[in-house]
């Protein structure tokens, strides 16, 4: 919601300062809203971080990035909102708690993940269904078109 390019900058600024050094953003992309159709398209973006954040951890930094610009859990699941940041791998770890699931569990389903996050890691390997992240887009069964807006400007 707003200004959806200033967020995703603003997200990626406070990862750099608090969670971990950025070394990687993806260009940005627009899809259609996945799950909720009535709503301004998203854009998505994949970062790669340099963290010695234990992963809980990181997910609970990340979760206070989202609330400092504004995010709120109320609402529709797949609503409107300001940002929403996934741990979506960490390296080749596997990760199944109540409060976090890495990788994360929907993301060989959901084109607006994997288009950024191939230009990112395309040869990086999921460590469960052993297919690298070109392989999954290419058979990704999502049917919602991915469009590149172009690079985030950040920093």
């Amino acid at each position: 919601m707003g200004n959806r390019q200033g967020h995703l900058a603003m997200a990626v600024n406070k990862i750099h300062a608090i969670a971990g050094k950025v070394t990687a953003v993806s260009q940005v992309y627009e899809t259609e809203p996945w799950g909720l159709s009535q709503q301004e398209a998203f854009l998505n973006i994949a970062v790669e971080i340099d963290t010695n954040l234990p992963a809980q951890e990181l997910l609970a930094t990340l979760l206070g990035i989202e609330t400092q610009l504004g995010r709120t859990r109320e609402g529709e699941k797949f609503g409107p909102r300001v940002i929403d940041i996934d741990i979506i791998l960490l390296e080749d770890e596997v990760i199944n708690s109540q409060t976090l699931t890495i990788p994360h569990p929907a993301m060989a389903q959901r084109m607006f993940t994997l288009a950024p996050l191939a230009e990112l890691a395309g040869d990086a390997v999921h460590p469960i269904l052993h297919k690298t992240i070109k392989e999954l887009l290419a058979h990704c069964p999502d049917e919602l078109k991915v469009y590149t807006v172009g690079p985030l400007e950040w920093q």
